[in-house]
Order: C-alpha cells, then sequence, then structure tokens
C-alpha cells in the first residue's frame, strides 16, 4: 500500500491538440471505504480501466472530522451489534482506520489479481470531499457508490458522493450495485441546443457501453423519475448543471433513479 498526497494531475488534453478530438480517460478513479457500494464501484472501476487501458487510481481517505470528534468529552459510540454505548476513543479510531486500510489494500489486489492494469492505492488523511477533489482532474472518470460512504444512509445518496457529483471537475458515474450495467440506449433530457448534452465530450470507451441514445422529454425531477421507473438497462446522462436543478428540486432524485448516473461538466 502507498501513501501519498493527494495531488492535481497532469491530466487533459494537451494544448495545442485539435478541437473536437474524443475525449479521453486519463485516469479511472474511485474511493474506497470497504463498504459494499465502494466495492462495487471498485469492481466497476477496473473494468473500466482495463478496457480502456488507463491507470487506476483508488483513494482512501482517513477523515480527520471523525478522529476530531474523539476530542469532545460528550463523544460516544454504540456498538452496532452489542448495544454498549461507550466513550470515544482516538486510539480506537485510529486501529479501526488502520483496519479499515488493510481491508481496502486487500479488497484492490483481489479486484486487480490476474490483470494486467497499473493501478495504485492513495491514502491521505483530510476531508474525504476535498481530498478527492483534490485529486481529480479534466482528463479523469471518477466512478462513486450510489449510497456514499457509509452503510448507515442504505440506498440513499451520501452526503459525500452528492458534493462530489456536483463539484468534481470530471466525468462522474454514480454506480448501484443492485443493478448491475447491462447495454442499453445512452439516455437524455430534451433541452434547447445551448443546453444539450454533446456527446463528443464524452470518453469514447463509454459511450462503447451503450445501444444508441434515447431523448426524454422529462421537465422536472418527478416526471425524469416516472419515465425511468421501468428501466433495467443503459444509463441517464446529465450535464452538472442540469443535475443541480434537479436536485434542487429533490434532494434525493439520484438515489431512486434505477440506472447508472453519468454526469458531465
Amino acid at each position: 500500500m502507498s501513501t501519498d498526497e493527494a495531488r492535481p494531475p497532469a491530466g487533459g488534453m494537451p494544448a495545442g491538440e485539435e478541437a473536437g478530438k474524443e475525449a479521453r480517460v486519463m485516469r479511472v478513479l474511485t474511493l474506497l471505504d470497504a463498504s459494499r457500494h465502494s466495492l462495487a464501484a471498485l469492481a466497476a472501476a477496473v473494468d473500466l480501466a482495463e478496457e480502456r487501458r488507463a491507470d487506476l487510481v483508488a483513494l482512501f481517505v482517513e477523515d480527520q472530522d471523525l478522529l476530531g470528534s474523539a476530542g469532545f468529552p460528550f463523544a460516544h459510540e454504540i456498538g452496532a451489534v452489542s448495544g454498549r454505548v461507550r466513550r470515544l476513543s482516538r486510539h480506537d479510531l485510529e486501529a479501526g482506520l488502520a483496519s479499515q486500510a488493510r481491508r481496502v489494500t486487500e479488497a484492490l489486489d483481489a479486484a486487480v489479481a490476474g490483470r494486467d492494469l497499473r493501478h495504485e492505492l492513495r491514502v491521505s488523511r483530510g476531508r474525504v470531499t476535498s481530498e478527492a477533489l483534490a485529486l481529480a482532474g479534466p482528463g479523469d472518470v471518477l466512478l462513486l457508490g450510489k449510497a456514499g460512504f457509509s452503510e448507515h444512509w442504505g440506498v440513499r445518496l451520501g452526503a459525500t458522493s452528492r458534493a462530489l457529483v456536483l463539484e468534481a471537475p470530471c466525468t462522474v458515474i454514480i454506480w448501484d450495485e443492485r443493478l448491475p450495467l447491462a447495454r442499453g440506449p445512452l439516455r437524455t433530457l430534451d433541452e434547447p441546443a445551448s443546453e444539450s448534452c454533446d456527446l463528443t465530450a464524452i470518453p469514447e470507451v463509454l459511450t462503447r457501453l451503450f445501444d444508441g441514445g434515447e431523448v426524454l422529454q422529462a421537465r422536472d425531477a418527478r416526471q425524469l423519475e416516472q419515465q425511468l421507473s421501468r428501466a433495467t438497462s443503459g444509463a441517464l446522462l446529465l450535464h452538472r448543471s442540469r443535475l443541480a436543478q434537479l436536485a434542487d428540486e429533490d434532494p434525493d432524485i439520484l438515489a431512486r433513479l434505477p440506472i447508472p448516473v453519468i454526469v458531465v461538466p
């Protein structure tokens, strides 16, 4: 396991290249926390990176806010199984993070075993959102598990995932392990020409995952959910600005959509 400061990549398209060239995947990024949601995203990230021959970078963040909470005299934790209440200890939190890092390392090693894939695990300490944003660059693809980075949210989109989807400088894929990606249409929303999704801005490896396209006439979050309620394949493509509008109408709209969602800047 390598420990490294998260830093912006050199990525992006070199100056002077022809405009309109297909967007390239420089790296495939994913965040790990040993939850089933992040492991599902890891499996998808490995497949995508291998298909595109891109570098795979997994990030594990030791949450400084969690560690800092141990300094409060009222901080306690409740055992998930025993129900016992005990004082929150920084020593125990440090030991828990070390154990989690070992599990993440083992998961990454297992996921890439037997594959010809350049990969690395970066471990940093800080806030998950800021560390991930510092790592991501315009040429990357970031895969996130739908439930964020805690099983406690169930199928709801975690606050960390929500922030990254709306702020990351790269393409973001929201992954849901309950419904693996199946070939189908890449859906877009019917928008004015000035706001419509430019498919040439999507990494070519992503467009190859789908069969054709479909334009949805949904005007708001409710209509979008209704039109996708029976969808079992393909994905939905949204510009980040359009997603922000939908999230203002319904903060949990992404969590309830039954197919993967690709968000482009």
